[in-house]
């Protein structure tokens, strides 16, 4: 017997775009996957609420229709109430990045996808928790399964929302960062590993990952695992605008990590000192730091991913 599934779906991905993908899938969807609902978000964090109330109710399987945000999203609201042994977790990749998905390696086809999860093979993998302020200043807490990052990547994430997608998200994505190039200044940070200071200075950009991609594409952590029980630390510091413009490419190809001024650290915490800088947590501007972030090893139950 099919597990009782609830589609989170989020219309507004890849501009609603997805809304249209997704019911043109529709049949397809219920031949692979049995019998669902579908609930649709209807703004900011409504897919926490949608994910904490399905899986008390009953739900078995939740299946994120969306990007990167969104399953950050359910993931929030499954681990902030200690729900995340009662419900597997599946995605239909319907982002605009889809980073998640690429370190998974999920098909493209969102039915291919749902046959993928009707395999039933489950992965556990697992989870950061990050505290970090909002824009008011207030101290919050949030959840991711990809990454999250400090600096440039704030603002990328802001000019990415903003802007039209008519491109798709990998030029989407590459667009934004060359325009948020241009108005960035580096912040001076301090950057600690498991209490260990790692990285003092003017910094760029700092990515804590536990998946291997972001930013619609960057192969930003080539050496991050998602069941390690680890994040992988990637810091760019402060160069100049012209040399970090050469070595861009770097960053899809996930050579970066080879470049003298790039530094690369791992461990289970991480934290922030300094001033405030832009943070992004999955693909969502939210906040600002100081940030504390914690690796929750085995924590979300996968389903659908190679093992």
């Amino acid at each position: 017997m099919a597990p009782r599934t609830l589609i989170v779906a989020n219309p507004m991905s890849r501009a609603g775009k997805a809304r249209k993908a997704l019911l043109r899938a529709e049949a397809g969807l219920r031949e692979a996957l049995g019998d669902f609902e579908i609930e649709w978000t209807r703004g900011p964090r409504d897919a926490e609420r949608i994910a904490r109330e399905g899986v008390r109710a009953g739900v078995e399987r939740l299946v994120v229709a969306g990007g990167d945000g969104t399953t950050s999203e359910v993931v929030t609201g499954l681990l902030d109430a200690k729900l995340g042994d009662y419900a597997e977790v599946g995605i239909l990749p319907l982002g605009t990045g889809g980073d998640l998905a690429k370190t998974l390696e999920l098909p493209e086809d969102v039915v291919a996808a749902a046959k993928r999860i009707a395999s039933g093979t489950l992965r556990v993998v697992d989870a950061g928790r990050i505290r970090y302020r909002d824009r008011q200043g207030a101290p919050r807490t949030g959840y991711f399964a990809n990454m999250t990052s400090v600096g440039i990547s704030g603002l990328v994430t802001e000019l990415v929302d903003r802007a039209p997608k008519l491109l798709g998200g990998r030029a989407s994505f590459l667009i934004g960062t060359l325009r948020a190039l241009a108005r960035f200044r580096p912040v001076p940070l301090s950057l600690h590993v498991d209490d260990e200071l790692v990285h003092e200075g003017n910094t760029i950009l700092a990515v804590v990952a536990n998946g291997r991609y972001f930013g619609g594409g960057m192969h930003v952590a080539p050496e991050a695992r998602v069941d390690d029980g680890l994040f992988d630390l990637v810091v760019i510091p402060e160069v100049p605008l012209r040399r970090l413009l050469s070595q861009l490419p770097s960053l899809y190809r996930g050579t970066h990590l080879l470049l003298p001024e790039v530094g690369h650290f791992r461990g289970q915490r991480f934290r922030t000192e300094g001033a405030p800088a832009p943070i992004e947590i999955d693909g969502e501007s939210l906040g600002t730091t100081p940030v504390e972030v914690e690796c929750l090893p085995g924590a979300l139950r996968m389903v659908g991913c190679p093992v």
